[in-house]
C-alpha cells in the first residue's frame, strides 16, 4: 500500500510538472519556416532571403525560405494560416494574400482573421518598364499608345490581385485607357516575359525590374510615387511623368497564423525590429528600391491593416478587377 502511495504521488507530480515544463520551455527551440507566397527572384522573395539570416541570428535559430507560388500568393497564406500557431511558421505577405483576395473571394481556404500581424517590414514605389523593342520612353508615349490601340498593349504581373495588377488597373483606371492583363506566378517571371518580348509592360517591383533598367534590358518610365525617389535613380515620379493622380505603393510584412501565444508574437516582433534595423539589410533593400518600414507594434500593424484593406478593396471595385 505504501508503494501504491508513493506511486500514485510521483504520478500527480509529473501530472502537475509537465504542463509548467511545457510551458517554460523557451521559443524557439528548433528552425522557423518562413514561407513566400512567389516564386524565387521576386520582391517577396528578396525581402525574405536578406531578412531571413539577420532575423535566425536575432531569434537564435536558423530561417528557413519556403516558396509556395500560385494564386496570387494565396496557396502560400492558406498553409500559414492552417498551420500550428506555435511561431514556428511565419508568412511574409503583400495586401494581395492579407487584405484583397480573402475580401473579395469568399471561395478561397482561408480569411483575413485566420492571422494575427506581427509587423510591417517594406514600402515600395511599383516601376513602370517596357520592353525597349516597342519604342515607349516615357508615360505621355505609353498613354498615347494605348489610347491609339485599346486593349492591345498587355502588362505582366506577379499574379491576380498582386500589387502590380492593382497598380496597373488604376494606372489604367486613371489614365482612361485599356490594356490586357497578364498574371504570372511571381514578378521575376512577369519580368522575364517582358524581356522576351512575350509581354509589353510590367508594373513591377523595384527589386524585380530595376536591375533589369540598370543593365538596359528594359526601359524604365517611372516610378509610382509622386515626385522622385532615391529609390529608383533616374526615374520620373508621376507629378513629372504627366500623370500625378497615379500614386500607390505597396509593402510586405510579417504574419502568424491567429492565435499564436501573444509572448511568442512579441518576441518575432522584436527580433524583426533588430534583423530590419541592421545597416547592411537596409542598404542591401535599398539597393534594389525598398524602403525599410517598420511597425510601432503588433496592434499597430493591425491597426494599419484594417485602414489599408479599405483602400485596396475599393480600388478592386473601382477598377472592375477579377482576383479568383
Amino acid at each position: 500500500m505504501a508503494i501504491l502511495k508513493i506511486l500514485a504521488s510521483a504520478l500527480l507530480m509529473a501530472l502537475i510538472a509537465s504542463p509548467v515544463l511545457a510551458q517554460t520551455t523557451p521559443y524557439p527551440n528548433k528552425p522557423i519556416k518562413l514561407i513566400v507566397g512567389f516564386a524565387p527572384g521576386g520582391a517577396a522573395d528578396y525581402v525574405a532571403r536578406n531578412v531571413g539570416m539577420a532575423l535566425g541570428q536575432a531569434l537564435g535559430q536558423s530561417i528557413i525560405i519556403e516558396n509556395k507560388p500560385g494564386a496570387g500568393s494565396s496557396i502560400a497564406a492558406e498553409q500559414v494560416a492552417k498551420s500550428a500557431p506555435d511561431g514556428y511558421t511565419l508568412l511574409i505577405a503583400s495586401p494581395s494574400s492579407i487584405s484583397v483576395n480573402p475580401a473579395l473571394n469568399p471561395k478561397l481556404g482561408y480569411k483575413a482573421s485566420d492571422f494575427q500581424p506581427v509587423s510591417q517590414l517594406t514600402s515600395s514605389p511599383l516601376v513602370i518598364a517596357a520592353n525597349p523593342a516597342i519604342g515607349i520612353t516615357s508615360v505621355k508615349e505609353l498613354i498615347a499608345r494605348a489610347k491609339k490601340n485599346p486593349g492591345r498593349l498587355n502588362y505582366a504581373t506577379s499574379g491576380n490581385g498582386s500589387a502590380p495588377h492593382l497598380g496597373g488597373a488604376l494606372f489604367s483606371q486613371v489614365a482612361d485607357i485599356k490594356m490586357t492583363h497578364i498574371p504570372f506566378r511571381g514578378g521575376s517571371l512577369a519580368v522575364q516575359s517582358v524581356i522576351a518580348g512575350d509581354t509589353q509592360l510590367t508594373f513591377g517591383t523595384p527589386p524585380s525590374v530595376l536591375p533589369m533598367i540598370q543593365a538596359g534590358r528594359l526601359t524604365g518610365l517611372g516610378i509610382s510615387s509622386k515626385e522622385r525617389s532615391s529609390l529608383a535613380p533616374g526615374l520620373p515620379g508621376m507629378r513629372e511623368a504627366g500623370l500625378p493622380e497615379f500614386v500607390i505603393d505597396f509593402w510586405y510584412g510579417f504574419f502568424v497564423p491567429a492565435g499564436t501565444p501573444a509572448p511568442i508574437v512579441q518576441k518575432i516582433f522584436e527580433a524583426t525590429q533588430t534583423a530590419m534595423q541592421q545597416p547592411n539589410i537596409k542598404a542591401a533593400l535599398a539597393r534594389e528600391g525598398t524602403d525599410v518600414s517598420l511597425s510601432s507594434s503588433p496592434a499597430q500593424f493591425s491597426a494599419f491593416l484594417a485602414q489599408d484593406e479599405k483602400f485596396w478593396v475599393n480600388l478592386v471595385k473601382s477598377a472592375n478587377v477579377s482576383v479568383d
